[in-house]
């Protein structure tokens, strides 16, 4: 193996960076998306034309002063300003990732179109960031926004697994047979997110209050046609939902029937990789997956008895973003040392 050169060195840990602050992008994204701070800066990527959020924070309560309501509350400046501080820092590390990656192209198993595919998504992020803003939270637009930072956070996660060449160790090839399994998992745990996002983005996240389901007669409350209409509304702006009770309800339903979707998914999976996987590694990377899982239900059901507490929310939201990073990394684990070499058999199995 080749001795790795300084930018090598500056490359994975700029790696590890963009990980952590795209943990902060997608933390305080849904901090400004749930605390109904979203238009809380009505232009971009100004804010009332000040790039300086203490600036705004001046210009909204002097105008409020003056005209009281004229302008939304002040403070609702500043996570949107500092979520686009992290997301303009997390692009400009991106851009110097790519540069590295392609100055040390020649270098052994050095990847390059993933860095590269990062510089295109963030910066797809940012136009989906300013259509926030400027088609006034459109669901679908937000949904959209939401998809791509968790992408960003998990594509950034496996580039830096990449880096470290992680995993480096085993023979425990027994796992590959669950391939199928885990990209089912994964599947299922994309489609969820997105139906948290169109569950946040749409405010069902109170149409039902009660367990497990909803409240008593939820089955003739459902509107399928109005709750995936995911276009075409005409509205001022989509600050605290357009849609009506019936709708968000079928909204609320469906993700809960996801949660549990996943759920059933995902601890098959955590039980096969059990009974299958001869390593202590794979063993203890199903616990940390099932941790996720019962930490994400947990928070879950939280959010449903106590009303959706700001903090529960986006913790929900943050470990739905690291149950969909460590799936991805079980898949890459499995293939980079077995590959499509054929899954040994242990003695005494017929599987």
């Amino acid at each position: 193996m080749q001795a790795l050169t300084p930018s090598q060195i500056w490359l994975r840990r700029l790696c590890v960076l963009a990980v952590f602050l795209a943990a902060g992008v997608i933390t305080l994204g849904a901090w400004t998306r749930l605390s109904d701070s979203g238009l809380g800066c009505p232009d971009w990527p100004t804010c009332y034309g000040h790039m300086d959020v203490r600036k705004a924070v001046e210009h909204v309560t002097e105008v409020n002063d003056a005209t009281p309501g004229s302008l939304r509350e002040a403070h609702k400046t500043i996570p949107e300003m500092v979520h686009r501080y992290f997301a303009s820092t997390l692009g400009l590390v991106i851009l110097l990732i790519a540069s590295l990656s392609l100055i040390n192209r020649k270098r052994e198993k050095q990847p390059v179109k993933l860095p590269l595919f990062l510089v295109v998504l963030v910066i797809f992020q940012g136009m989906l960031g300013m259509w926030t803003v400027t088609l006034k939270l459109q669901p679908a637009i937000v949904m959209l926004h939401l998809l791509g930072g968790f992408t960003t956070f998990t594509l950034l996660v496996l580039l830096t697994a990449r880096m470290y060449r992680w995993p480096s160790f085993l023979n425990d090839c027994d796992v590959l047979t669950l391939k199928p399994l885990a990209s089912a998992c994964l599947v299922a745990v994309i489609l969820q997110i997105a139906l948290g996002g169109w569950t946040a983005s749409n405010y069902a996240a109170v149409a039902c209050t009660e367990l497990p389901v909803c409240e008593p007669g939820w089955q003739q409350r459902l509107d399928f046609k109005e709750a995936f209409t995911f276009w075409g509304h005409d509205a001022e702006d989509y600050e605290y939902g357009v849609l009506d009770n019936h709708a968000r309800t079928t909204i609320h339903v469906m993700h809960r029937f996801g949660a549990l979707l996943v759920t059933v998914l995902v601890l098959s999976l955590v039980l096969k990789i059990l009974l299958r996987a001869r390593s202590v590694f794979f063993r203890n990377f199903s616990l940390v997956i099932l941790a996720l899982l019962a930490v994400q239900i947990t928070l879950g059901i939280s959010n449903v008895v106590f009303g959706v507490p700001l903090r529960v929310a986006v913790a929900h939201n943050f470990v739905a973003a690291l149950l969909l990073a460590s799936l991805v990394l079980f898949i890459r684990a499995i293939n980079v040392k077995c590959g499509k070499r054929r899954p040994a058999r242990r003695e005494g199995t017929n599987s």
